[in-house]
């Protein structure tokens, strides 16, 4: 008994002793990147943000370049470890958000509700994790400086007339913003997209994928397009694209802009040799020829093209929803079930990745973050990377841009694949592969009478 209760004695000390040690690598840590310059504009709040997220350890497990304590590199300590910052990189890196706080800039949208859902379920930092680094719980008075913190961001990013004290913190917000825009640009960006002759053999448009009739989209689980080829991907929503931070399922064009200079020569969509053929078409048109020069002093150019296009894409914003009239304070506009299904859809955080105006197109989230969903499909094909065939980052690896789920309805089939034929499976799909949950049959319907309320107007009418 001695011998047994000597052995408990010598564990318990030595590990009371690696906590102190940890606790005294925490401090250190702590004040070094508590160090980094905070800009002058940085208010009170946010520098009291600052200081719980650095002081508590979240660099370790969500940031890529974070110093460790010793014992990270003893067998199994490293192994669970580098597993928890495997997951935790992929649900969260904080060093934009961080480094967004200290230059006392606009924190996106999508890391502002990341940090918000586990401030509501209490699941960071994890009881492993703690276990080591007693400091780091949050207090009732961190977890409520920081919520105070996301609220005070979130409305910095909307104004709030016009929408009810109940909804004005939530993630998800109605249409408000009106961007700029040249007019003369429009109408001729307009004419481009839908110009045939931007195609290698005059057939296909713009339009031909994101046609204005259907929702943006083709409706066809991968486009097809010159000769019928067939792409690897399905077209996403061109509705509402000017909400996205970069454009195309993995982001490799930063805006609509260079978005607009893809398809034309992509062999598998327009088909266009090069430029050179695109603006000698449009060269032997005069009045195509008058309109460009009455805009652009270059005239007929990749440059001008593409730029025209954009500027009439910003005008694709399909505001005034039956939610949004509802957010705003008519309670007529959904009924009972929508309701609900507004409330299921915060619940099981969905609107954790679409936030905003758009209800998505803020960032990259990885396609299985919970189960493996290409395991499940099968045959893997290079588009089924994402994110990686930009980057080259393995944790980028099946990440993808957050589509809008504005006129959601109408844009069947779902997912980067097409594979989803209706919207209940696919709430029912994001349910287990995202979040985790077997969503009741109830709750599908529920959901998708919500996001059924998300259709909006374009041009003054409702789309159909």
């Amino acid at each position: 008994m001695k011998k047994l209760k000597l052995a408990v004695g010598v564990g318990v000390a030595a590990y009371l002793a690696t906590v102190a040690i940890v606790d005294n690598f925490d401090q250190q840590l702590s004040e070094s990147r508590a160090q980094d310059k905070q800009g002058e504009s940085v208010g009170e709040l946010s520098s009291k943000a600052f200081a719980i997220l650095n002081n508590n350890g979240c660099s370790y497990c969500h940031t890529s370049d974070s110093d460790m304590p010793f014992y990270g590199k003893l067998p199994v300590a490293k192994q669970l470890m580098d597993k928890d910052i495997e997951v935790g990189m992929r649900h969260f890196n904080i060093e934009s958000m961080m480094a967004q706080v200290r230059a006392g800039e606009l924190v996106s949208e999508l890391e502002l509700a990341k940090l918000e859902s586990v401030l509501e379920d209490g699941s960071m930092p994890p009881a492993l994790y703690l276990s080591m680094h007693w400091r780091s719980k949050l207090s009732a008075a961190e977890t409520d400086t920081l919520a105070k913190w996301v609220r005070q961001e979130r409305l910095r990013h909307h104004d709030q007339v016009n929408i009810t004290d109940e909804f004005k913190y939530d993630a998800v917000q109605p249409i408000r913003t009106v961007f700029k825009v040249d007019e003369a640009k429009v109408a001729l960006g307009d004419a481009l997209f839908h110009d045939t002759r931007l195609s290698g053999d005059d057939t296909v448009s713009c339009a031909s994928c994101h046609s204005l009739e259907t929702g943006g989209v083709d409706r066809l689980p991968t486009s097809l397009g010159v000769n019928d080829a067939i792409g690897p991907i399905n077209a996403p929503t061109v509705f509402n694209s000017v909400f996205n931070t970069h454009q195309f399922w993995d982001g490799r064009a930063a805006d609509l802009q260079e978005q607009a200079g893809g398809p034309p020569l992509n062999p598998l969509e327009m088909a266009s040799e090069s430029w050179h053929q695109i603006s000698d078409k449009l060269l032997d048109d005069p009045t195509m020829v008058a309109k460009f020069a009455a805009i652009y002093e270059e005239g007929i150019t990749e440059q001008t093209i593409t730029d025209a296009i954009a500027e009439f894409e910003k005008t694709l914003v399909t505001p005034n929803s039956r939610f949004d009239q509802f957010v705003r304070g008519d309670q007529t506009a959904l009924n009972a079930t929508e309701q609900k299904g507004y409330e299921l859809f915060k619940q099981y955080k969905c609107s954790t990745c679409h936030v905003g105006e758009a209800l998505g197109g803020q960032g990259f989230e990885v396609m299985g973050l919970k189960h493996d969903y290409f395991a499940d499909r099968g045959n893997v094909t290079e588009v089924d990377f994402g994110r990686y065939n930009v980057t080259g980052d393995d944790g980028d690896k099946h990440r993808f841009k957050v589509p809008t789920l504005r006129n959601i309805a109408l844009t069947a089939p779902y997912f980067h694949d097409g594979s989803v034929e209706t919207l209940e499976e696919a709430v029912d799909k994001m349910a287990y592969y995202q979040v985790g949950v077997k969503l009741s049959e109830t709750e599908i319907t529920k959901i998708t009478a919500y996001l059924e309320t998300l259709t909006g107007e374009y041009n003054g009418q409702i789309l159909q």
